[in-house]
């Protein structure tokens, strides 16, 4: 793919465009999907998850945001400073685990900072004919992406709340309690806000498969980390993961087909079958009784909680 625009949509946020390099029309994809970027910059491989923002229908061209992470491990830093227009870079297919439930009466998006960019093709995929209604949070409209697109149209749907104006108006869970009998409600944001609504959502009395969120990081305190290791029936390997690194990094590095998506814990693709040893879960896509009854671990985050495991892989 090649980049053919750039465009500043907030102090922190770039719009980027991307077109093929040859004469052919994109794969087709759903409201909420992303694809993996990947970027060589000298001997490292910046390897990152986005979600697309541009209409569905347009197989012409992909577009995604990136906000400039102050705690950049490289990768958004890498999107703002040193790419430009005409540059080329390998994309995966879109994937799509945040899609829009068809079984919905109605469907309520909360979103904060970068967190709107999944729902951004969500509106523009309802295929259906479902209603929406978006709640968005910035701290001042000057700093919220996509304001002015959005308030031209979607006015009639769209609520924006500030948290550094005259007059604030914080986003809360509580609005949650409002919403008509039927609807599903989904989440992006800060890891803080999606497991603060989601928690919400459950006392309210929301079922389950009513719930969505996608998250960005996996808000993970990764300070007092543990070596263990794993020992692999399929393979026949032994492998050893240190403090420093995740299982997956591990299972990679080693040639081992393992298999993976987000690589922070919320989509559930890396997810394999634990045969000996308990599991320390530190992702957020098994609920509470799915971590107490199955006997897996999600590899990419969560690790063993004693020196070994063994999985089938």
């Amino acid at each position: 793919m090649k980049i053919e625009r750039i465009v500043q949509e907030s102090p922190t946020i770039k719009r980027f465009r991307f077109i093929p390099t040859e004469d052919e029309l994109l794969p087709a994809f759903t409201g909420g999907a992303h694809l993996k970027t990947f970027l060589q910059a000298d001997d490292e491989l910046f390897e990152r998850d986005y979600s697309l923002i541009s209409d569905p229908r347009n197989r012409q061209f992909y577009e995604i945001a990136i906000s400039k992470d102050s705690n950049s491990r490289g990768g958004s830093k890498y999107w703002h400073e040193q790419i430009v227009e005409g540059d080329e870079l390998e994309i995966s297919f879109p994937r799509n685990y945040f899609t829009l439930n068809v079984h919905a009466k109605h469907h309520v998006f909360y979103a904060s900072g970068i967190g709107i960019t999944p729902f951004l093709s969500m509106l523009q995929d309802n295929q259906f004919n479902q209603t929406m209604e978006l709640h968005y949070a910035a701290r001042t409209p000057e700093e919220c992406a996509f304001y002015e697109v959005l308030k031209d149209k979607y006015s009639d749907i769209i609520t924006f709340h500030f948290s550094r104006v005259t007059e604030p108006n914080r986003l809360s869970y509580e609005h949650m309690k409002t919403n008509r009998i039927g609807s599903h409600v989904y989440f992006c944001g800060p890891v803080s806000m999606v497991e603060e609504f989601q928690d919400a959502a459950f006392s309210y009395g929301y079922p389950e498969h009513a719930i969505h969120f996608e998250l960005f990081s996996n808000g993970l305190d990764n300070s007092n980390l543990k070596a263990f290791t794993v020992s692999l029936t399929e393979s026949g390997k032994e492998i050893q993961v240190s403090d420093k690194e995740s299982l997956l990094d591990v299972l990679l590095r080693e040639g081992i087909n393992a298999p993976y998506a987000c690589k922070i814990g919320g989509c559930g693709s890396c997810e394999v079958e634990v045969l000996n040893g308990e599991v320390e879960h530190r992702d957020h896509f098994l609920s509470e009784d799915n971590k107490q009854e199955r006997k897996t671990i999600l590899t990419c985050c969560s690790r063993a909680k004693e020196e070994n495991l063994t999985i089938k892989l």
